[in-house]
């Protein structure tokens, strides 16, 4: 009996020790938590204020206007997407508002997350749902990395994840497709570990709903499975498939919608490959493969910039990425797609296309130190801080897409900074003017309000005032919102505010001199007019002080 209860005792000690000491086994994924949470935290509310501040742009509204069009049953449509196509911006045709998005990107992975977007469709809920993403991204990560390597080791390459330039560069953008990369290519890697094939398939499939080039990541790891010879005919059907589906998409299924992908993605920025207005994906790959010293030429420089782009990939995983072969054969052909390229955006690490970099890389990585444990010494931790720490510090001083605009200035000379409070007391003049817009009107408006105002079925962008409606007739647009003061402040310093401006102000001019529009409300520099209607007499005298002063500079 006394033995009996010695044991019972002993057993409820345990139960209690077990909940209060942490099970060693689990130390690692707690502290990956831990991680996740941080940055879910952190990176939420700088973005929670990039929006409030109205430092979002055009693609936040472009996409939540997408989402909203999908709730309603009208599958994929933007009248945003319209005023941004070849069409619009090249052939000066009218935006309409039927215009079929599936053209420009081909992106049916966001009907994955409808359901929630029906539950809150606001445009937070695109902000909530990438930062959510690109968090649980980390997580499947460190799952992965349990795979083949230690705990500490796992929540090292963790928390470079989660400190990454391109991770928290892109996390903090408006909202894209490619923050569901990380989720679904580290699911794809982590089904391979355990060769679970059903998953592999699946989480395969759903990298390639992510957008019509998300093959390219597919491919590099179906090129890295027969090289390794780990898996060689999966990796020859995930080359297939890859490749298949790519050259499908972009030249069958897309044209369908519009000439958008041929026309303003392709031709613009793979010209130097291609003797036709209008390629398509096999002409550019036919035309790289034909010019080999050209796309050496393009792959290589200037070469300055290739090296600061690559050190910025590695510069959290302590340049480890270097030296694995793995890494370069897995992110080689994103990379392709990138230095390849005309133009200076895409060689930007904080951009959303180095998001199709990023799995390769710490794949590689992780596949680098199972063969090399014996590197993870205290001298090189310390080394591997002072990297993350430089991450960080590279980041948030190159201010990604004006995220950290309230505590670092966008220019210096000439001087440009708006600090926190006084974004605070604009936004909330904005917030003023808007709230008297009503849901059921066509609103035109300038580029930072646009996420704002983009829940209605007609919306685009000033100087844009026309549009076909559902009918198919041409309408003008019932509301003109425009935020001079932002474009006046940043014209200081920046061409693209001062052209902006510039082709903006003259318009409202002479929409209110002819009467066609009147001025109904004016706040700090936020002006509102309504079409059809007679001016307000008292905003009408501040309006005009407004245009005075903007002239005068």
């Amino acid at each position: 009996m006394g033995r009996s209860i010695d044991q019972g005792l002993a057993g409820v000690e345990m139960r209690i020790l077990k909940r209060i000491v942490p099970d060693r086994h689990q130390v690692g994924l707690r502290r990956a938590f831990m991680l996740a949470i941080v940055f879910f935290t952190i990176v939420l509310a700088i973005s929670l204020n990039r929006y409030f501040s109205f430092y979002t742009s055009y693609d936040q509204g472009l996409f939540n206007q997408l989402f909203w069009n999908n709730l309603h049953g009208r599958w994929f449509q933007s009248s945003l997407t319209s005023a941004n196509s070849i069409a619009s911006l090249e052939d000066g045709a009218t935006p309409i508002v039927s215009f079929i998005h599936l053209g420009q990107h081909f992106v049916p992975d966001f009907l994955l997350w409808l359901p929630l977007y029906a539950l809150f469709p606001h445009p937070i809920t695109l902000i909530v749902l990438q930062v959510g993403l690109m968090t649980v991204g980390g997580l499947v990560l460190y799952a992965l990395a349990r795979q083949r390597l230690s705990e500490q080791l796992s929540v090292w390459i963790t928390a470079s994840y989660y400190t990454a330039i391109p991770v928290v560069g892109s996390t903090v953008a408006n909202f894209y497709e490619h923050c569901q990369i990380p989720l679904f290519t580290f699911g794809t890697l982590l089904a391979l570990e355990k060769k679970n094939w059903l998953w592999f398939w699946i989480c395969a499939v759903l990298v390639l709903g992510v957008r019509e080039d998300a093959g390219i990541i597919l491919f590099g790891i179906g090129v890295h499975l027969m090289l390794s010879r780990r898996h060689p005919g999966i990796g020859i059907a995930l080359c297939i498939l890859s490749f298949g589906y790519v050259a499908f998409v972009t030249n069958v299924i897309q044209p369908q919608f519009s000439s958008d992908v041929s026309r303003l993605y392709l031709a613009n920025r793979f010209r130097q490959f291609v003797d036709t207005d209008q390629p398509t994906t096999l002409q550019v790959l036919w035309g790289m493969v034909t010019h080999p010293l050209r796309l050496a030429q393009y792959l290589l420089l200037p070469i300055d910039r290739r090296i600061n782009y690559l050190a910025g990939q590695w510069a959290a995983l302590a340049l480890v990425p270097a030296v694995s072969g793995a890494a370069w054969i897995l992110s080689a052909f994103p990379l392709i797609a990138i230095f390849a390229q005309t133009g200076q955006t895409a060689l930007s690490v904080t951009l959303r296309y180095a998001v199709a970099v990023v799995p390769g890389v710490f794949y590689g990585a992780i596949l680098w130190w199972e063969r090399h444990p014996h590197w993870f010494t205290a001298k090189f931790r310390r080394w591997w801080k002072v990297c993350i720490v430089l991450s960080l510090l590279f980041m948030v001083s190159g201010n990604p897409h004006r995220a950290f605009s309230f505590m670092i200035p966008d220019s210096v000379r000439p001087w440009v900074f708006v600090p926190l409070p006084r974004q605070w007391e604009h936004a909330s003049h904005i917030y003023n003017v808007i709230r008297n817009v009503p849901d059921n009107v066509s609103v035109s408006t300038t580029t930072y309000l646009v996420p704002q105002l983009s829940t209605r079925r007609i919306i685009v962008r000033l100087p844009t005032l026309e549009i076909y409606d559902d009918r198919r007739q041409k309408v003008r647009v019932d509301y003109a919102i425009a935020d001079l003061w932002q474009l006046k402040e940043y014209s200081k310093a920046f061409k693209d505010s001062q052209a902006y401006l510039a082709r903006t102000l003259p318009l409202l001019e002479k929409l209110v001199n002819e009467n066609q529009y009147g001025v109904r409300q004016v706040e700090d520099g936020v002006v509102m007019m309504v079409q059809g209607q007679p001016s307000d007499p008292a905003m009408l005298a501040q309006w005009q002080k407004l245009v005075l002063q903007l002239k005068q500079g």
